[in-house]
């Protein structure tokens, strides 16, 4: 499946705009692939991008998902209010353009952004449906957000010791994945 950016959309959004909710991402914002396990999957694990900005003051937040035109505004009891989007299609054909265009500051962002992207062409075209693709998803999962205070409740020693992943791995090569 190929999904195109929106260039009429891209092209309508004020550079002002744009430079400035890049920078307010850059500061605020979080690109993120998680794992959990799933009986019901067929590879008995689910992989979810989350694209996600948060702040008190939903002003921006708002802002956001009227510009993009997708995903949902979440609120936490404590006040803190999210802007999320996590389906791979519109973070492909929205999120992805978007900080192509209007590029991030942070080294680490530039990095992050970079693999997430990766890993969301990926799961557009369904390669976490197979078991290479979900070996180099997680491979490439392992690499973004490093650092303190990163907390994950699986990682690829679970994926790779997991009963369910045994056939995968021995039909899979575990060569490291190359950024």
């Amino acid at each position: 499946m190929e999904i195109r950016p929106n260039k009429e959309w891209l092209d309508s959004i004020p550079s002002q705009t744009g430079w400035y909710i890049a920078g307010f991402v850059d500061g605020e914002g979080s690109f993120n692939i998680s794992m959990r396990q799933r009986n019901d999957f067929s590879r008995k694990w689910q992989i979810t991008l989350t694209f996600n900005v948060s702040q008190r003051d939903e002003s921006n937040l708002v802002m956001m998902k009227k510009l993009f035109g997708i995903g949902r505004l979440q609120y936490r009891s404590d006040g803190v209010c999210y802007f999320v989007v996590s389906n791979p299609k519109e973070i492909v054909e929205k999120v992805v353009p978007f900080f192509n265009l209007y590029n991030f500051s942070s080294t680490t962002k530039q990095t992050n952004f970079g693999i997430f992207k990766r890993v969301a062409k990926m799961m557009v075209k369904g390669e976490h449906l197979n078991d290479q693709g979900l070996l180099q998803i997680i491979k490439l999962r392992e690499e973004i957000n490093k650092g303190r205070g990163r907390k994950r409740k699986y990682e690829l020693y679970h994926y790779l010791n997991s009963q369910e992943s045994s056939e995968a791995i021995r039909r899979t090569s575990v060569l490291p994945v190359k950024i």
